[in-house]
């Protein structure tokens, strides 16, 4: 087994809860790029330093520890906090929950819930695009699929476990590559100009540049992007306008409405700006949804994009 290059003990907060401050960062239990795993959480990336693998686990006095895999190990263990979410800053966020009884229910419940922050823009860019417009099932299997093409092993003991794809090389793939793996032209395209912009959405010094910078890719719109910033910069404002579900889920938790549209989900999210995603996030963590009508259909996440 090889042995960590860089290692780092982390304090969280009291009642913290790595795997579901974490699992957002997991695209289902066989994300090949990040996993948990015996109460470890495994995360590959590409780092400006290279390659690396980070492995977040419970310690002994209630610290949380960091070890990084790679030439990139460093890079990791420095951003380790952030990753886990002990850099998500919820200031004025009780006073706006206790407003809303439903919101300061939710946030009793989920006290040790945090928002991580990885820094990566184009691998959670790669996902949410392979998102737009088809059922969780249909996305998974292509952001799967892609992974394992372009991927590469990750270095560390987590095997397998795979990095992300290589922005240049996606960016130079032929659009039809990404056939087979039920990507049509228009979402491959939206990812290869996603991919040659790489590098300029990695500068990015926000979440507001990085919003500004991805919705002027084609094809890339407000879900896109909001998807993004939440996952890469943490934001906790950032509300995926276009979802097929969230729009009734806000409507239904926070007005008992069973159906609402993006004006409306805006409305009532207003109180809590600052912390918008926040909310949403929160009635993810405990599974709300609104009430379904009509015959049995699949659940399909149609995004506008």
């Amino acid at each position: 087994m090889s042995e960590p290059s860089a290692r780092r003990a982390l304090r969280p907060p009291a009642g913290y809860r790595l795997a579901a401050s974490v699992r957002p960062l997991t695209f289902s239990t066989y994300d090949p790029c990040a996993r948990i795993a015996a109460g470890t959480f495994w995360w590959a990336a590409r780092t400006p330093a290279g390659p690396a693998t980070l492995a977040l686990r419970p310690a002994g006095s209630g610290e949380l520890l960091a070890e990084g895999y790679g030439p990139g190990a460093d890079w990791v263990v420095e951003r380790a906090d952030a990753v886990a979410g002990l850099r998500d800053d919820l200031t004025g966020f009780a006073e706006r929950a206790a407003a809303h009884p439903v919101v300061a229910r939710l946030a009793a419940r989920h006290p040790g819930l945090r928002m991580p922050a990885t820094g990566q823009v184009f691998a959670r860019a790669l996902r949410a695009i392979l998102e737009q417009k088809v059922t969780g099932t249909e996305a998974y299997r292509a952001y799967a699929a892609t992974v394992r093409h372009f991927g590469e092993p990750a270095p560390g003991p987590m095997q397998p476990l795979l990095l992300p794809p290589d922005p240049a090389a996606v960016a130079a793939a032929p659009y039809w590559v990404f056939h087979p793996f039920g990507v049509e032209q228009k979402r491959a395209d939206t990812l290869r100009r996603a991919a040659a912009e790489a590098a300029r959405l990695e500068r990015c010094a926000d979440a507001a540049e990085a919003t500004r910078r991805l919705t002027a890719v084609p094809g890339i719109g407000a879900w896109t992007a909001a998807e993004v910033v939440r996952i890469a910069y943490g934001d906790p404002d950032a509300v995926s306008v276009g979802d097929y579900h969230v729009p009734n889920t806000v409507a239904w938790a926070l007005a008992g409405e069973p159906r609402g549209d993006d004006t409306r989900m805006l409305a009532l999210l207003e109180p809590f700006r600052g912390h918008r995603g926040r909310v949403c996030v929160l009635l993810a963590a405990e599974g709300v949804q609104a009430p379904r009508y009509g015959p049995r259909m699949p659940i399909r996440s149609f995004a506008r994009y």
